[in-house]
């Protein structure tokens, strides 16, 4: 929940910082995005009998690699490939299998 309020709150109190900034709206979807994904993933694997600890592993090797092909996409486009983005997107997979690590 600390994750989400810091997330949240620096998303969205953050002003004009140039063409690909640290805080905003995009970055904030990056997040929940990966959080979903390590989610919806984690669920898809442990209802295939995947143990709990790889069903957790598995599905954050599933986020981090649908966020490296949004960046590699965006390669291709005029927004361009973002680190930034790619460090939101971490950050959404591990707050997503930080709050997995608890489920069972």
């Amino acid at each position: 929940m600390h994750t989400f309020v810091l997330a949240l709150s620096l998303s969205l109190g953050a002003g004009h910082q140039g063409a690909d900034p640290w805080f905003g709206p995009d970055k904030l979807k990056h997040f929940f995005v990966s959080a979903f994904v390590e989610s919806a993933s984690y669920s898809a694997l442990r209802a295939a009998r995947v143990s709990h600890h790889d069903a957790i592993v598995s599905a954050a090797g599933i986020a981090v690699s649908v966020g490296i092909a949004k960046e590699l996409h965006d390669a291709r486009t005029p927004e361009g490939f973002s680190f930034r983005d790619l460090t939101w997107d971490a950050a959404g997979t591990a707050a997503g299998a930080a709050f997995l690590s608890h489920a069972r």
